[in-house]
């Protein structure tokens, strides 16, 4: 079977994926729109081309589809000319079917027959133990990232990769934009906060695409987890650019997650998820608008939270005086169905907003209330706080509980955020 020359380091970019859009391409029917093409329409576009003669086992979710809403899987199995021996189902399961923190098991797949793999917080080990078993050559990514270092998709690629390279399996990347942009925000994880939210050390808000992350990992952390580089190629989109959001183009949106609705609530969750920390706080879980929609019991919160952000007149957004009741609670069942009282984050101006710096001024208003409480995780008695896992250190949770305010918090982590955008200049393809 011919093979690709073997790529160390960050990793190839399929060659027919690199030119920019052609001149002169179709205008997309929405004025201001621009059209993109993902990674997997330039795929199909090329016939499959770069997975002809292989065994190919894919990791995707309901988001690995196509301008057209059919996803690769099904297009590679109907396309008669690439052999699809496995699939993996990461959180949320392979079609979708579970909630957060919940797979749809191993089994075989309805529509097609293939036998997908439960890989939902799976191990390294465990990878290589599905890569063998399904006998795969070629593993290929698929599933769609909203950009923040605690959104678990992009460690379910991390240590696939790690296995795949211990297993000498080749690893395809087909890449999607990032959909808050390029920009990059907030903390770096430390290394002694890693887990399942956040594994190596890359800042809160990355503003890198998966195989821009993918390249990043490869050249940065693989040779130390797997002792050498995967064989790594990342077919990448085209007319994509760095200052582009997901509303700048045509793109289908596909809810990666059962709280992840739509574009806008990709906007805010790099900042607004912070609150998964807080014990008394939902972060409006359940409701039509997760992560924008932010309270704590009527009673103990109130209108003044709302008023006092709009004080502060931070870039970009406005806040909305607002009552709810969360239908799912996640790790608070006190607030399950209860009504709450808090407020709707309301971004006015998408280039001038901050999700990390507004939802820190959030906190810090928020820890007036005597009814505040950061969520302590009793399973884990060395690092009990969520939120430090959020954040990778306890540094935001210290500074706010000693009264610092949102400067001096975000001043914080200038160097660290400067260092890593050098850091990642490398791995960049857009």
């Amino acid at each position: 079977m011919e093979r690709r020359k073997f790529l160390a380091g960050a990793g190839a970019v399929t060659a027919g994926a690199v030119a920019a859009a052609t001149p002169g391409s179709p205008a997309n029917a929405v004025p201001g729109v621009r059209r993109v093409e993902t990674g997997l329409d330039v795929l199909v576009g090329s016939g499959f081309a770069d997975l002809a003669g292989q065994r190919v086992g894919v990791i995707s979710n309901p988001t690995g589809v196509d301008s057209a809403y059919r996803h690769l899987v099904d297009l590679m199995h109907g396309s008669g000319s690439v052999q699809v021996v496995a699939a993996f189902g990461p959180e949320h399961g392979f079609r979708g079917s579970a909630q957060a923190g919940g797979s749809e098991g191993t089994g075989t797949d309805a529509r097609t027959g293939i036998t997908v793999y439960d890989a939902y917080g799976a191990s390294q080990a465990k990878w290589e133990s599905m890569f063998t078993q399904a006998d795969v050559d070629t593993v290929v990514f698929d599933i769609q990232d909203v950009g923040a270092r605690f959104y678990t998709y992009i460690w379910t690629m991390y240590t696939s990769m790690v296995a795949a390279a211990r297993v000498g399996k080749r690893y395809v990347v087909l890449d999607r934009p990032n959909p808050v942009g390029g920009r990059a925000h907030g903390p770096m994880m430390t290394p002694a906060y890693t887990s399942g939210v956040g594994l190596k050390e890359i800042v809160q808000q990355h503003g890198m695409t998966v195989g821009e992350l993918a390249r990043l990992f490869n050249a940065e952390f693989l040779p130390a987890d797997a002792g050498r580089s995967v064989e790594l190629n990342v077919v990448r989109c085209r007319n994509w650019k760095r200052e582009l959001l997901a509303a700048d183009t045509d793109l289908p949106w596909v809810m990666p997650s059962p709280n992840m609705p739509t574009p806008d609530t990709a906007l805010v969750y790099p900042g607004t998820c912070l609150f998964e920390g807080v014990a008394s706080i939902t972060e409006g879980r359940g409701t039509c608008r997760p992560f924008e929609l932010i309270g704590g019991l009527a009673g103990d919160f109130d209108y003044h939270w709302g008023d006092r952000l709009n004080a502060r007149s931070l870039p970009g957004v406005e806040f909305r005086e607002a009552y709810f009741a969360p239908t799912s609670a996640g790790q608070k069942p006190a607030l399950l169905n209860k009504l709450c009282a808090g407020v709707e984050v309301k971004v006015v101006d998408r280039a001038a907003y901050d999700p990390i710096r507004t939802a820190v001024a959030m906190l810090v208003e928020a820890r007036r209330y005597p009814a505040f409480a950061w969520r302590m995780d009793s399973w884990d008695t060395v690092r009990p706080y969520w939120v430090d896992k959020l954040t990778g250190s306890p540094r935001l949770r210290t500074m706010i509980d000693a009264g610092a305010d949102v400067d001096d918090v975000v001043g914080a982590w200038a160097d660290e955020l400067t260092a890593f955008e050098q850091r990642r200049k490398p791995y960049l393809l857009y």
